[in-house]
């Protein structure tokens, strides 16, 4: 690291997206064989004597991406995701071609990867501005932001003008649109210092504020709405700029290419495909109150009594304690029964098609259907861990397990050992897995980035609404195991 002083709620619509599995290792050398299919993520640059082919003529649209959780990453099945990831998946479907991955961690990576004329297009949650203008071609463009001063919410007052700015600890990614913006910010109001970051994401840098260890970060208003989530501490003090585009950027010599990007922008699929990435990891977040207390407390008078019955048999059934499967059934849908996700995942506890049809769910809709696939998918979970693993822990890992996949949880294990933490146990499993997010620590992982910190919050609120749901079970069924 290194000091440097100055320095859209829309309709619900259907996308068809393809894309292959990611999980093998041996697959990175494999060739994607049908137009608009990902081919697997490419870690190195060409040789200068295997110059790109336009991808008209090879039929394969080579593309530089960063992990993270508002461009490219692996969900909880290990298929890959993300807002570019689908955006470049519906254009590469349009013209009839395929997908080449470049997974990098940073934004510096990618404009490097741009320089060197090693791909045909960056998707990489750019901000679309003069400087970069000068050096690559603008694409299309296809979600407005700002830039906002990120803080924790501890710290009050908070800063609300420039000068202001000038007492806090400020902290921002080295490479992003964000070392401009104080940079100008600075030249005008002399006292604001900043460090530039070369090791940690945004969302790290989120991660840092969220936990009180940095004052404040800046960060794209988009990536601020998904991760206060999961960082509840973070408060926006003020946004630093007016309204900016986010969109792709190609190499000079591709000029075509970025005419047919923009064009299909302003066309009816590319329409279709910006609106439906933005109800799918968009829309949704506000739709869910996770710490109403008083909300909880009507719906266990409400709704509980009427699948109190559902969670004793699935006890019965699991093993697992009632009351810990109705506060993750309340986590995943506040107990209705006709909750969906633009993610796909829908019912009681909120299953994903994938995983319901392997648990023989015919109806995600159904509660009876729903809350019995949904227990014995965690119970699976349970078993696959390793039996000398205490209680609570067992279940915590089993609970982090069904939110962010097996794979990644595996992971967050191994990499617990080479920190030399105890994969077995919670309490530093839970300071592990955010480094999921983080590519010093992702990279050496079979699975990749994860937003490691949603399974450390998703188990904390089932705890918290566990505590609160525990007295409507009082001396019903069986005798619960593996408890707070």
């Amino acid at each position: 690291m290194r000091s440097t002083v100055p320095c859209l709620a829309t309709l619900c619509l259907s996308l068809t997206l393809a894309a292959c599995d990611t999980r093998d290792d041996t697959s990175k050398d494999q060739a994607a064989t049908a137009g608009g299919t990902d081919s697997p993520p490419a870690e190195t640059p060409r040789e200068e004597q295997d110059r790109l082919q336009p991808p008209g003529e090879s039929g394969v649209l080579r593309v530089v991406t960063r992990n993270g959780s508002t461009t490219y990453y692996l969900d909880r099945l290990e298929e890959p995701a993300g807002p570019e990831h689908d955006l470049v998946q519906a254009f590469a479907r349009q013209q009839g071609w395929a997908v080449e991955w470049v997974v990098v961690p940073s934004t510096a990576e990618v404009l490097q990867r741009l320089r060197a004329g090693d791909v045909h297009l960056a998707a990489a949650g750019l901000t679309h501005l003069a400087s970069r203008d000068a050096a690559f071609l603008r694409g299309g463009q296809y979600r407005a932001i700002t830039e906002q001063l990120v803080c924790n919410r501890a710290l009050r007052p908070l800063p609300d003008t420039a000068a202001e700015m000038a007492t806090f600890n400020i902290r921002v990614t080295a490479g992003s649109s964000y070392v401009e913006t104080l940079a100008a910010l600075q030249a005008e109001n002399p006292e604001i210092l900043f460090e530039e970051d070369d090791r940690m994401s945004t969302e790290r840098l989120l991660g840092q504020v969220e936990q009180g260890k940095l004052d404040c970060t800046v960060a794209d208003s988009n990536i601020v709405q998904v991760n206060r989530r999961y960082m509840p501490h973070l408060d926006i003090a003020m946004d630093l700029t007016p309204s900016q585009s986010l969109g792709w950027y190609l190499p000079k010599e591709y000029e075509a290419l970025a005419q047919t990007t923009r064009a299909w922008f302003d066309s009816d699929s590319g329409a279709l495909a910006a609106n439906s990435v933005d109800y799918r990891y968009y829309a949704y977040i506000s739709e869910f109150d996770f710490v109403d207390l008083r909300a909880l407390n009507r719906r266990i008078d409400d709704r509980l009594p009427k699948y109190k019955p559902l969670f004793l048999q699935a006890e019965e059934s699991t093993g697992l304690p009632a009351d810990l499967l109705a506060a993750q059934s309340y986590q995943e849908s506040h107990w209705d029964p006709q909750a969906r996700s633009p993610t796909g995942v829908r019912g009681l506890m909120m299953l994903t098609l994938n995983t319901a049809k392997a648990w023989g769910v015919e109806n995600r809709l159904d509660p009876v259907q729903s809350v019995d696939g949904g227990a014995r998918y965690l119970a699976d979970r349970h078993e696959r861990l390793p039996e000398t693993i205490p209680e609570p822990d067992r279940t915590f890992l089993a609970l982090a397990s069904y939110n962010v996949g097996r794979g990644h949880l595996l992971d967050a294990r191994t990499l617990a050992r080479k920190l030399g933490k105890n994969p077995d146990s919670w309490s530093d499993m839970k300071d592990v897995l955010p480094l999921l997010a983080e590519e010093e620590y992702y990279a050496q992982l079979r699975y990749g980035y994860a937003r490691g910190y949603e399974p450390v919050h998703y188990v904390t609120r089932i705890r918290n609404y566990r505590d609160v749901i525990e007295s409507a079970f009082t001396g019903a069924g069986v005798t619960a195991t593996g408890g707070d």
